[in-house]
């Protein structure tokens, strides 16, 4: 680990590879921080919500760079087209979202929606 990423980590008190664990668990698929809780709890990690919030938005910049980054011309070939009505403030939309095979949101679209 390099100087600037023990710095980083210095006086937590988890261990670093666990926080990167969490963060990137956070940003790397579309789980709730309670979801990430319950994943590290199910591997005796005993961590709150409020934790892995504070470390997302600690860390979570890079993490998230760092996944662009490497996801950058590396989508899936096959994809999937997802529509569905919401409700917001009462008034309906269109949601549209494109996602390849790994998960990736390639591109979303909210309409609102015509009555006739």
């Amino acid at each position: 680990m390099t100087e600037d990423a023990s710095a980083r980590y210095k006086r937590h008190r988890f261990p670093a590879e666990i926080i990167a664990h969490a963060v990137w668990l956070y940003y790397r698929f579309p789980l709730s921080l309670r979801d990430i809780e319950d994943l590290l709890a199910e591997r005796g990690i005993s961590v709150s919500f409020q934790t892995v919030a504070e470390w997302a938005t600690k860390l979570g910049l890079k993490f998230a760079h760092q996944l662009k980054r490497r996801s950058i011309g590396n989508f899936a070939d096959k994809w999937h087209l997802d529509e569905m009505v919401v409700s917001i403030k009462g008034k309906k939309y269109w949601l549209w979202r494109a996602v390849d095979a790994n998960g990736y949101v390639l591109y979303a679209l909210l309409q609102s929606r015509r009555n006739k």
